[in-house]
């Protein structure tokens, strides 16, 4: 259907620049809203009717006219309906529908991915400082960033994971002070204990492994705790390291890898910070007032100008966001994305301005960023808010050890970024349909059992006479599978794997239904042959989009 549908793209571009110079490169044919009115709409005619100062429903009459003659049309189309003020509703012929499922069969894991593109792009996501375990909102960053990587990389994109964090500001001070605290015997609650110190038991771990004189291991790090109560920078790095590791487990059990683990303070120790700061000096876009050093933002559309160094001296944390995504442009990077949560929203404008006035070549609109709302958890009709392992909130590993990996990923993922989401405990557990991840891998299992009981071999499907899939259930469920590529290509574009999430589910509930209406493995060979590569198929684009997810198919449940 695919090669069917690009044909008669190619038809309808002909000839709508044949009604208007330049009207074919807006050619598009969209779902109709409801699908007994044909299987591609076009609104074109009503779009050009304006500029034509014509009807739209003659003006759609011409059209069809026109498409009705092309040989694309001739071969692929059974009938054009006009409707309302102009609508074209074209119904396929069913080897149109049909052919979907040998392109799928043909492309396997391939099916819906672009050619290759020279362009590199950099995701930065979860960045989470090491103060402590990583929570839930660092595990919506995760799969959302993971899956977003996943979306681009299907689009033919070179995509480059990154992890940025702090390793030397004040909370990393806070996290030190806490560790040594709690080595000296001092516990949350004690008169010597500080209001802003870290309480989570954590502390105490990282405590009794420095006093040991324990090695810790991260994968962009390692150190060895000295065990004297008075080393506080010896400490520092400990429970650096410490949390590194705890977070690479954390990711580890999420199955999220990354390309590159990027320093704050490198920024600093390698200059950058300063250059970036000479560079927007010497591009006029600074001036002194008060004691302080302040960006010219609203030069850039910020509401104001804002501070880039404080009179004592230190930057405030934009300024090494600047020097880190000049940094990124320096390093061959023309599109990056940030994951971030909503609590960044009021750096983007500022970060964007000092950018622009660096006069480095970025283009505005650099970086790209998706922010996301926090997660709230729900367990038998309560709100979970504390870990035992993190004193105030709960934890990625916790909601995963509770449900699954596959459930904390799909439901992460089942929302717009930034919408808020309460993740229902009890719903990821619950084996039935109104528990979404299961309910889509079922079917995938479903299928599995199907092509198991039947016993051939699959590759021998790609071969398979297909004319007998006519009933309403499999051309619906053909045309569920062609809309996977456009899919695809919309929510990489968007940076919306939610989109994914809801195509999977459309198209479970579509082979659900196509199950229920037809026994798959009849007597009649033909029909048989032509029916398991139609579930072949489906299974194949239910495990390219839960790849997607980073979500598993399993074959049985």
């Amino acid at each position: 259907m695919l090669s069917a549908k690009q044909h008669l793209l190619t038809a309808l571009a002909a000839e709508l620049e044949k009604l208007q110079s330049g009207a074919g490169a807006r050619a598009a044919f969209e779902s109709p809203k409801v699908a007994a009115h044909g299987d591609l709409a076009c609104t074109a005619a009503m779009q050009l009717a304006k500029a034509l100062k014509q009807n739209p429903r003659q003006l759609s009459e011409t059209l069809r006219s026109g498409l009705l003659a092309t040989p694309a049309f001739e071969r692929w189309v059974d009938a054009i309906e006009i409707a309302g003020p102009g609508f074209i509703n074209i119904r396929l012929k069913d080897a149109a529908k049909q052919a979907v499922v040998h392109e799928v069969l043909q492309a396997a894991e391939c099916f819906g991915e672009q050619a290759a593109q020279p362009n590199k792009v950099l995701v930065e996501f979860v960045s989470a400082n090491p103060t402590g375990p990583l929570h839930v909102g660092h595990g919506r960053q995760a799969a959302l960033g993971d899956a977003i990587c996943n979306l681009l990389a299907t689009q033919g994109q070179q995509v480059y994971r990154e992890f940025y964090y702090n390793d030397a500001g004040v909370q990393i001070g806070t996290l030190a002070n806490s560790t040594q605290l709690r080595a000296k015997g001092f516990k949350p609650g004690d008169a010597e204990w500080p209001e802003a110190a870290y309480n989570g038991d954590y502390i105490q771990d990282i405590a009794n492994d420095f006093l040991a004189k324990k090695t810790v291991k991260s994968d962009d790090r390692a150190f060895t705790g000295s065990g004297d109560l008075n080393d506080l920078d010896g400490m520092r790095q400990f429970a650096v390291a410490y949390l590194r590791h705890e977070q690479d487990l954390d990711l580890k059990a999420f199955d999220v890898k990354f390309d590159n683990y990027y320093l704050e303070s490198s920024l600093y120790t390698s200059g950058k910070v300063d250059a970036a700061v000479q560079k927007l000096n010497d591009a006029g876009k600074t001036y002194e007032l008060d004691g302080a050093l302040w960006l010219k933002s609203t030069d850039y559309g910020d509401d104001k100008d804002r501070v880039m160094r404080k009179g004592d001296g230190t930057y405030t944390y934009f300024v090494p966001d600047v020097a880190y995504h000049i940094a990124k442009w320096e390093r061959g990077f023309t599109r990056v994305v940030n994951i971030q949560g909503t609590d960044h929203h009021g750096t983007i404008a500022r970060v964007r301005a000092g950018l622009q006035a660096a006069n480095v070549g970025i283009p505005k609109g650099y970086p790209d960023y998706v922010l996301h709302t926090m997660v709230r958890v729900m367990r038998g009709g309560e709100e979970v808010k504390i870990s035992k392992r993190a004193g105030s909130y709960v934890t990625l590993r916790d909601l995963i050890e509770w449900t699954s990996k596959d459930a904390v990923r799909f439901f992460l993922l089942s929302r717009k970024p930034d919408t808020e989401y309460i993740f229902d405990i009890d719903l990821a557990l619950a084996q039935n349909n109104d528990n979404p991840v299961y309910y889509v891998q079922y079917a995938h299992a479903r299928i599995c059992s199907v092509l198991n009981a039947w016993g051939g071999d699959t590759a021998s499907l790609m071969h398979a006479e297909l004319s007998a899939l006519q009933s309403p259930q499999a051309q619906a469920l053909m045309l569920a599978l062609a809309k996977y590529p456009e899919m695809l290509t919309s929510a990489a574009t968007d940076f919306a794997p939610h989109d994914v999430t809801f195509y999977l589910r459309d198209l479970a509930s579509q082979y659900h239904s196509y199950y229920d209406a037809e026994r798959i493995l009849v007597d009649d060979e033909t029909v048989k042959q032509a029916r398991l590569a139609l579930v072949a198929a489906t299974a194949q684009v239910l495990r390219n989009g839960l790849k997607v997810l980073g979500v598993s198919a399993p074959q049985k449940m």
